[in-house]
């Protein structure tokens, strides 16, 4: 899906981009689209599910599977991602320095040290989450299995010099404002599902099922947790940006 993506947007008259910039879209719109039908099934699945522990629709099992090829292409498009950018003569990284074009393997162990964290989670879903999810709870109630975790839709704009237009800006507080609701109060509200079918108030719930769950739910939201930081962050520079002095040439005049 990626690569015919890449050839239509270099091929539009109107855009004339390079490699590089329809590449990098190109991942940012599959991400996208993947995160609306992430969304969309688990509206449905939680939704149509009126037990958390008994109830089962054949959504969640179906798009499980669909998810694990899509968790293995991303980490490719990422580490394509980070490819072009660093093969771009004279693109600036994070800290603005401009860099020439590296070695595969050089780049690749940046794409591992910068994206450690993602690389992991999708590693983990895909080794640990997708043979829980499947195997051992075949035949089980699968209402919470399908929450609405949709990855944190992206600019879908060129990155370059759109950083201080409107859309961008309404973008970036959809943005925050998707992953805190899908990505971080999902836990909350999964305890709050679970409580109202067992009856128990919302605190007495990590009490009343097993300990494994409980580190399984921590191991899950404390990656979600930095990344919110990290989004919350990128919000704050990108709506009240640190005020820079003039040159020195402007301030003596």
């Amino acid at each position: 899906m990626l690569t015919p993506m890449v050839n239509t947007l270099q091929r539009l008259p109107q855009l004339r981009w390079e490699e590089a910039d329809a590449v990098i879209v190109s991942a940012r719109l599959v991400s996208s689209v993947q995160a609306i039908m992430a969304s969309t099934a688990g509206y449905i699945v939680s939704t149509s599910c009126k037990h958390i522990i008994d109830d089962q629709h054949w959504l969640s099992s179906a798009y499980t599977q669909f998810a694990v090829p899509y968790f293995i292409y991303d980490i490719y498009a990422m580490f394509l991602c980070h490819w072009h950018k660093h093969q771009v003569k004279g693109h600036g990284g994070d800290d603005g320095v401009a860099r020439a074009p590296g070695s595969t393997w050089a780049i690749a162990r940046g794409y591992l040290h910068k994206e450690f964290l993602m690389v992991l989670h999708h590693a983990a879903m895909v080794l640990v989450c997708f043979p829980l999810s499947v195997v051992r709870r075949q035949g089980e109630g699968q209402g919470g299995l399908s929450p609405p975790a949709a990855a944190a839709t992206v600019s879908m704009s060129p990155q370059y010099k759109q950083q201080h237009t409107l859309l961008h800006k309404v973008n970036g507080a959809l943005m925050l404002l998707s992953f805190l609701c899908c990505r971080v109060l999902l836990f909350p509200y999964l305890y709050w599902a679970y409580g109202r079918h067992a009856g128990l108030p919302l605190l007495a719930v990590p009490l009343a099922i097993p300990a494994h769950v409980n580190l399984g739910a921590a191991l899950l939201l404390a990656p979600q947790l930095y990344w919110f930081f990290l989004i919350c962050r990128g919000a704050c520079r990108l709506f009240w940006p640190r005020s820079r002095p003039p040159p020195a040439c402007q301030a003596q005049d």
